[in-house]
């Protein structure tokens, strides 16, 4: 589908209800109350629409945080239309919300996202050039819908330094060959199995690569205890390597049924 899309900032009432509509259409649940969204919008923070014509197809919502006596703004919420979603929309947001945030004097942005999801951590950390080394457990508590029932919420948090050489030159790692410490088999239903039973690996390499299934919906639509045991495998490494003082700053993509997280010491990223 091709159109134009423009994105800008949403101040009003009435823009707030523009969002609480799509937000119906994107998740098919209740909304964020109106009176919330436009105090916040109103006290630091930022709503952005992305608009086809005069239709709204897409947002971006944030609010002010503060984490160890510095503010930051903490973006809530993101969505798409579904007829427009893989145009690069979310993107052309984060960009928006980049650019707005300086000039409201943020040098801060943080989110959440769930690991196991390697299209947004792609999006997150090898496009916009976001970190992290934070690894929330079951952050929102346990899911109720069909999908999700019985599997931990488990989130990343993702630390934007907007103003970082990181962000602002692209930096990546000059690693020539990361390290691989974990293996891949097959389930029977020929999803990738994680080979990881809490043995100690290594932690002292210049970069290390975790294995990610391509396809983590798939896995938890007819493999949900293989989903499960991803989850609780991957916890326990992300853990390990946060606490080694790894941090999280590329997706390798392949032609697999995995991609890999890329991970370096923190105290080599410009930040």
């Amino acid at each position: 589908m091709e159109a134009k899309i423009t994105i800008r900032s949403l101040k009003t009432n009435e823009e707030m209800r523009l969002i609480a509509g799509l937000e119906r259409v994107i998740w098919g649940s209740d909304p964020i109350p109106i009176h919330q969204t436009y105090t916040a919008v109103k006290n630091g923070g930022l709503m952005l629409g992305a608009f086809s014509g005069a239709v709204i197809v897409g947002f971006s919502y944030s609010f002010p945080g503060i984490a160890n006596g510095k503010l930051h703004l903490c973006s809530h919420m993101l969505g798409i239309h579904p007829d427009y979603q893989q145009m690069g929309i979310g993107k052309s947001l984060k960009e928006e919300q980049l650019k707005c945030a300086k000039e409201m004097g943020y040098d801060l942005i943080r989110w959440t996202f769930d690991p196991l999801e390697c299209r947004n951590a792609y999006l997150n950390v090898s496009k916009l050039f976001a970190v992290c080394d934070t690894y929330l457990e079951n952050c929102y508590g346990e899911m109720e819908d069909g999908l999700n029932k019985g599997l931990p919420s488990d989130r990343f948090n993702i630390e934007w330094w907007i103003t970082s050489v990181r962000v602002e030159e692209k930096w990546v790692p000059k690693i020539a060959e990361y390290n691989r410490p974990f293996n891949i088999s097959q389930s029977e239903k020929g999803n990738p199995l994680l080979l990881y039973s809490g043995e100690t690996f290594l932690t002292n390499s210049e970069g290390i690569e975790v294995p990610i299934p391509q396809n983590f919906q798939g896995i938890k639509k007819n493999e949900p205890e293989l989903a499960l045991d991803w989850r609780m495998k991957t916890r326990a490494i992300f853990q390990s390597l946060f606490g080694a003082g790894y941090v999280l700053v590329n997706v390798s993509r392949t032609s697999e049924n995995v991609h890999y997280y890329q991970l370096v010491k923190k105290e080599s990223i410009p930040l």
